[in-house]
């Protein structure tokens, strides 16, 4: 047996999902703020007998669980980027944290929506005064996380990483942020349907606007599951993508391509997988030279075939494969 120096043709499967997000840090910080509103709003419960109080501090449980579970996410991604039993590294994780968070906000707007109807065959005496001031001081706590996970990353480059697809969609990061954002959705509308029903007497408000703000959520939420479903199953990458690879191989006029496969292995990465026909092929590392070098290659493999046939069976082999 001939022994080779195989390390040239390796590479690291980590995709740059070893480094610590930006998400990762907001996301904590948002844990740590909703975790204290939620323990004062139990706790002033508890002493101001309010269960106004504790229903909001059990709704902001609710969303300290959901928040953990987008947490959970980017560190174990992080930690075992460098397991060599994820084919394509632990970028998926993201997705995933993002799936089960969209999987929750549904839950959420299922739920308000059946509270809601309930509240409108069956309306019950509203405390004002302490209602709004719950849902200031909710909307107050959810703007404030919603500042701090909607702040724009800044990408940096780092030169054992492919460069990052420019259009990164953290999905991870957008379901902590939805979740924020439908929690303060809920007390926006909430403050209008109080004032509403305290001072016109319209207390049907109160329930209609939590069916409308549950609506909205629900649509957030099927919107997340179709792009982190996407993602999770496969699903070719974006056709400007395909299209930019098809131009730049098939540049020679010669060279075309019969078979492609391009999907996202994590945030802004994507692997490739290629089948080329060419009369004068060229090398499968001449053809990578040709892939763009800013939509997030990051894994790539090239299957090259000579046609031997007459032109214009190379030319039916290809459009059948693309």
């Amino acid at each position: 047996m001939h022994h080779f120096n195989l390390d040239p043709w390796k590479h690291s499967h980590t995709f740059g999902q070893e480094l610590k997000r930006p998400g990762e840090a907001r996301t904590l910080i948002v844990i740590g703020i909703t975790g204290a509103m939620m323990v004062i709003e139990i706790v002033a419960s508890v002493l101001f007998g309010s269960m106004a109080l504790l229903a909001d501090g059990l709704h902001m449980a609710s969303h300290a669980v959901a928040l953990s579970i987008n947490a959970f996410a980017y560190v174990y991604a992080r930690r075992h980027a460098h397991n060599t039993e994820f084919s394509f590294g632990t970028g998926k994780v993201n997705a995933l944290g993002g799936f089960t968070g969209a999987v929750l906000l549904a839950v959420f707007s299922l739920m308000m929506a059946w509270k809601s109807f309930g509240r409108l065959i069956h309306p019950v005496n509203i405390i004002f005064n302490q209602a709004i001031l719950v849902a200031v001081v909710g909307l107050v706590v959810n703007g404030v996380s919603i500042f701090i996970l909607g702040t724009k990353d800044h990408d940096h480059e780092h030169n054992d990483h492919p460069h990052p697809n420019k259009h990164t969609h953290d999905h991870n990061l957008r379901s902590a942020y939805l979740h924020v954002l439908a929690d303060a959705l809920t007390s926006l509308l909430a403050i209008a349907a109080l004032l509403s029903a305290k001072f016109f007497g319209a207390l049907w408000m109160d329930p209609a606007m939590g069916i409308a703000g549950a609506i909205l959520v629900a649509q957030w939420s099927f919107g997340l599951l179709r792009t982190t479903g996407a993602v999770l199953l496969d699903r070719q990458g974006p056709k400007h993508m395909r299209q930019a690879v098809r131009e730049n191989i098939e540049r020679d006029r010669d060279s075309r391509v019969a078979d492609m496969h391009l999907w996202s292995i994590g945030p802004g990465v994507f692997a490739l997988e290629l089948t080329v026909v060419a009369y004068h092929p060229a090398t499968p590392e001449e053809y990578k030279l040709r892939m763009p070098k800013d939509i997030g290659l990051a894994h790539i493999s090239i299957e090259v075939n000579q046609c031997t046939s007459n032109i214009k069976s190379c030319a039916n082999k290809a459009a059948d494969g693309s």
